[in-house]
């Protein structure tokens, strides 16, 4: 597929994301709320009105295409993620701030080919923030998204002067909707160590918990975040975010010790900003050296 085709679609990705930020941005703080396995995996209407929406347009736009959305996706084998362009998308990342009316919740498109994630688009409509990423096409953040003015901005928004090390990162962290169990235990012990540990080999600047994947993703890209660590994700989460990431120069690694080449579907990250090719590799290693276990989860 040629740029202009990925360009094309970014377009309309774009469209639509505004769209179903319009609902997001209504509907916040008002929706009622259902539990999908325990208090703090939370589904709403919305999220659910929202994907509908995003499948109809999409569906009409590329009806040749496939979909993958959190909403209606029922696992087993045949929901495999496949070689086929594929939308994969999170109607509302973010769904417990969007349910409190905290700012920080999204809508996140991506496009995958070859299980590639290769056209981003990522929209909160509480800060009118933008983001998109085409492959081989840079990565930008559009902000005043929704007026007649918008500013877009080449990411990252900075360059970090910083040195790109663990003592001097701003790490983004989730505890996950998991709170008992290996992984959680893991999560905390890690924490500890990035925190200080028994000797203080870890003590990275802080965390930062935006509650959204996608949000997470695109701080890393615009350089807020120095890092994002995960386990527990799906590819609805991470698809936008990973390209919007890779064009600013970052990339994702895994998020257990050795995997330098995760797939998109591998529920597992580490997302690191753009710096020397060194650097983020001697970062990876040195944040693999203070996890404490391995995170285990189900494709």
């Amino acid at each position: 597929m040629s740029n202009a085709d990925l360009t094309h679609i970014e377009s309309v990705l774009t469209d639509v994301a505004l769209k179903a930020g319009a609902i997001i941005k209504e509907k916040t703080g008002t929706a009622v709320f259902e539990d999908k396995k325990n208090a703090v995996d939370l589904v709403t209407e919305t999220d659910k009105a929202v994907e509908d929406m995003i499948r109809e347009k999409l569906s009409t736009a590329f009806p040749d295409f496939k979909f993958m959305g959190e909403e209606s996706f029922s696992g087993g084998d045949n929901a495999a993620l496949s070689d086929a362009p594929t939308f994969i998308v999170d109607p509302i990342d973010g769904t417990t701030n969007f349910i409190h009316g905290f700012p920080y919740a999204c809508t996140s498109l991506g496009l995958s080919i070859d299980k590639e994630p290769v056209v981003g688009v990522i929209y909160n409509p509480f800060l009118d923030h933008l983001y998109t990423g085409v492959k081989d096409k840079g990565s930008y953040l559009i902000t005043n998204a929704a007026t007649d003015s918008p500013i877009k901005a080449a990411l990252p928004l900075k360059k970090p002067a910083q040195k790109l090390t663990l003592q001097s990162s701003i790490i983004g962290i989730e505890w996950g909707s998991d709170r008992v169990g290996n992984n959680f235990d893991t999560k905390c012990a890690t924490f500890r160590n990035l925190s200080g540990g028994h000797d203080g080999a870890g003590f990275c600047h802080g965390f930062r918990s935006l509650g959204s994947a996608a949000m997470n993703f695109s701080a890393v890209a615009a350089g807020y975040l120095d890092a994002y660590w995960e386990g527990g994700c799906w590819a609805w989460d991470v698809c936008a975010g990973w390209v919007i990431l890779k064009e600013a120069g970052g990339f994702v690694a895994g998020g257990n010790k050795g995997v330098w080449n995760p797939p998109v579907d591998s529920r597992k990250y580490l997302a690191v900003r753009s710096a020397p090719e060194a650097e983020q590799k001697a970062f990876v290693e040195e944040f693999w050296g203070q996890i404490d276990g391995s995170l285990e989860y189900d494709p």
